[in-house]
């Protein structure tokens, strides 16, 4: 995990640094997203994430237990990790903080096990991601997949957001919707 939390009790965490290339390399390389606490609730920012990801090509199971069984944007709802059908490749954590353990323990009990825990914007568990790391598992912490693929494909861009790349240059647009994409596999 890049970005080690200082030992110190009490003490501020380590901001968190992620390489570009390692996101880019998860974002390309997952298929399948199970999001844990994703909202049928239009307002909430799960399912705008939700919407955006399989827009984008990706595979998102919504994870809510008291959802379980119906359906959010079309995809199927299960109760917990482990009802889960097929394997996963990154788990979207969309909890607060103190739940993440007990989520990282369920994605540990899977077989196969997840590539990926991913915790959403203001998410972060250092315990649990050492646990997961120790697994062999890639942990990303206070990070978007929406933000950080929008980002890493230009789109964010169009949006007026500072990418940190200036360029008079508008990169090649795929088929289908306005979308650089990252796998070009996922392209309409």
């Amino acid at each position: 995990m890049s970005g080690q939390p200082s030992a110190d009790a009490g003490a501020r965490p380590a901001r968190l640094v992620y390489d570009d290339a390692m996101i880019r390399t998860v974002l390309s390389e997952t298929k399948t997203i199970a999001m844990v606490g994703a909202s049928a609730k239009e307002i909430r920012p799960s399912y705008f994430v939700l919407k955006y990801l399989l827009a984008k090509g990706f595979h998102v199971i919504p994870i809510n237990p008291g959802l379980a069984g119906g359906q959010i944007l079309g995809q199927t709802v299960y109760a917990d990790l482990a009802s889960v059908p097929e394997a996963i490749d990154m788990v979207d954590i969309f909890r607060s903080s103190d739940a993440v353990p007990g989520i990282v323990d369920e994605a540990l009990a899977l077989e196969p096990l997840p590539k990926v825990i991913w915790m959403q914007l203001s998410v972060r568990h250092d315990g649990a991601a050492a646990k997961a790391e120790d697994a062999g598992l890639t942990v990303i912490m206070d990070r978007c997949p929406k933000i950080e693929y929008a980002r890493l494909s230009g789109e964010i861009g169009w949006n007026g957001v500072n990418s940190r790349v200036l360029s008079s240059k508008k990169p090649t647009l795929g088929k289908g919707f306005q979308s650089f994409g990252l796998n070009p596999a996922r392209r309409g």
